[in-house]
Order: structure tokens, then C-alpha cells, then sequence
């Protein structure tokens, strides 16, 4: 070859006098241009040459998300209105319906106790006709005309066959009285066919007005109020 350089090829100046023989660079090991441009991308960039991607949100950004804030704020309001009227409704008819089963039990105890009564009434009417014919007021428990005298084993008998009656009679209007059941006598009031029924008249004789009960044959009997049994009573005319 020629001393001549070839043409377009730069030619590398010449090392001064003395100068350390440069360095050899290490395999692999980056440009000196490469890492100026990799210090040069490292450095912090003015905020006009930030991407648009780390720019603040501008006001029309922020107005759009409080709008979609304030929309979904009034839509949780909403649900929670509707949660709540359930609630309140679910509530109310439960408690409508606590009252309604215990007012039905009411009535179906009252109703039993009614049913119960009518059946012993007639029992309680012939319990106190018996105790009448044996002399024995059904509201006491000795029989009438009773002496001093030791009675015979006959009239012992009667006397306590009789007693046996009246404790029946005893218990039975007992137990109807603590079940709430109550026995009326109209005599002497005005004929009331609401509580009475008037199985006949006759003359009242002087100072009776005409349609006042002058006797009771049957005591009336009642529950709460509700009549189970009128009184059957005879009428002055």
C-alpha cells in the first residue's frame, strides 16, 4: 500500500510527545456519544416538555369529575331511600301482623271459654234446681231447717248427698267466674231483651210499672260483656 490516504477518510491526529497511550475500551462498554445522551435524558425537563400524560387535570377535567361524583353521591342517596322504605315497610307490616295474630288469639280464647260456658250452663241450672228441691240455697252450703237435734241416718243421707251437689255446683261456677264468666239477675229492673228473655208475664201488683221483671226463673250469664245466656225472667204487664 501507498502512504497515500485514502480519499473521505479523516485522519486521526497525531499524540503529543509524552501522552499515556490510551486505554482499550472493554468489549461491550457504550460510546462516549451514548452516554452523553443517556446523562442528557436523565436530567429533569421543563414542565412544557413533560408528556401530556403527566400534565394536572385542567378545570374542565376536574368539572366533569365532580360531576360524575355528585351523580353517583345522589344514586347511592337513592338506593339507600329505597333500602330504607323497605326496611320501614317490612317493619310496619310485621308489626301489623304481631298484633293481628295476638288479637286472633284473644278472640279464639274468648271463643273457647264462650263454647265451654254454654255447654255448662245447663248443668249449673240443674245443679241449683236439685239443691233448691233438697232445701239448700244455691248461694249457701247448709241445707234449710236444719235443728239442733241430731238428725236420723235418713235425713243424714239426703243432707249429704245434698252437700255433695253444692260442692259440685260450687266448683263448677267457680271456675267459670276465674274464666271471666259472670251471672246477672234482672228483678226489679226494666225489661231488657238485649240480656233477657221473657218467658211470660202477669200483674205486678200495686207501685210495679208495667215491663219490669217481677221474677228471674234462670239467671243470665255473660262473658266480657257478650251475653252467653239470657237471663229468662217473667214480666210485669
Amino acid at each position: 500500500m501507498t502512504p497515500a490516504r485514502r480519499a473521505g477518510k479523516p485522519e486521526r491526529s497525531a499524540r503529543p510527545a509524552g501522552a499515556p497511550a490510551e486505554e482499550p475500551r472493554p468489549a461491550g462498554a457504550p460510546a462516549d456519544e451514548e452516554i452523553v445522551e443517556a446523562e442528557a435524558a436523565s436530567e429533569p425537563r421543563p414542565p412544557e416538555a413533560r408528556p401530556e400524560a403527566e400534565k394536572l387535570p385542567s378545570d374542565e377535567d376536574r368539572d366533569r369529575l365532580e360531576k360524575d361524583l355528585d351523580e353517583l353521591l345522589a344514586e347511592t342517596q337513592r338506593e339507600r331511600d329505597e333500602y330504607l322504605e323497605i326496611a320501614q315497610r317490612a317493619r310496619a307490616d310485621f308489626e301489623n301482623y304481631r298484633k293481628r295474630a295476638a288479637r286472633e288469639t284473644r278472640d279464639a280464647e274468648r271463643r273457647g271459654k264462650a263454647e265451654l260456658a254454654r255447654a255448662l250452663v245447663p248443668a249449673l241450672d240443674n245443679l241449683e234446681r236439685a239443691l233448691r228441691a233438697a232445701g239448700i240455697d244455691p248461694g249457701g252450703r247448709t241445707p234449710g231447717g236444719e235443728t239442733g237435734e241430731a238428725p236420723s241416718e235418713e235425713v243424714s243421707a239426703r243432707e249429704a248427698l245434698a252437700r255433695g251437689v253444692a260442692l259440685v255446683y260450687d266448683e263448677l261456677r267457680t271456675a267459670l267466674e276465674r274464666a271471666g264468666v259472670e251471672t246477672y239477675d234482672p228483678t226489679g229492673e226494666r225489661f231488657d231483651p238485649t240480656i233477657s228473655e221473657a218467658l211470660a208475664t202477669r200483674s205486678g201488683g200495686d207501685g210495679v210499672d208495667p215491663g219490669h221483671v217481677i221474677e228471674t226463673l234462670e239467671k243470665g250469664y255473660r262473658l266480657d260483656g257478650q251475653v252467653l245466656r239470657p237471663a229468662r225472667v217473667v214480666v210485669s204487664e
